[in-house]
């Protein structure tokens, strides 16, 4: 899946993964508690175990792509085809591909794959409090704001 610009969306494999974390720093605006945030570094194993952990029929994984190189990770999981909804997460890889509007044409790419492709009629997303830029992000492109609880706050966009 590819936008009308240069990000695209690949189902992530073994190598784009590793490729992916090779220079991947770990974003302290997730992290309520500062306390257990860590400065990222790259571990063949850790990679590994990380890839094949995703694997499964209630999600899809896939690498954000700019022009041929990975930059963040998409994720549509929770897959219930009974419902027919899921849940979006986004990770881009570092600073250098934030506010550049990669996230935002992944995150549209990956919200037509679900209504189209899978056939959901609703994609979940959740942030922390203190994210307020993916928070924006959600909003900008017609999540509605659902609630705030805990560390979360939880957005929900149904198909039109």
């Amino acid at each position: 899946m590819q936008s009308n610009n240069i990000v695209g969306l690949r189902p992530m494999t073994r190598e784009l993964c590793h490729e992916l974390y090779k220079s991947w720093e770990n974003d302290d605006s997730i992290y309520m508690d500062m306390s257990i945030f860590k400065e990222y570094v790259y571990n063949e194993e850790s990679v590994d175990h990380y890839f094949d952990s995703k694997q499964g029929t209630s999600r899809r994984i896939f690498a954000i792509m700019l022009e041929d190189r990975p930059i963040g990770k998409l994720q549509l999981k929770q897959i219930n085809m009974d419902k027919r909804e899921c849940t979006l997460s986004i990770h881009m890889q570092n600073d250098n591909f934030k506010g550049k509007g990669y996230g935002t044409e992944a995150e549209k790419l990956a919200i037509k794959y679900a209504f189209d492709e899978l056939g959901m009629v609703a994609v979940n997303a959740d942030t922390v409090v203190k994210n307020t830029r993916s928070q924006h992000i959600l909003e900008k492109i017609g999540f509605q704001f659902l609630k705030e609880e805990g560390y979360f706050r939880y957005y929900r966009l149904e198909k039109s």
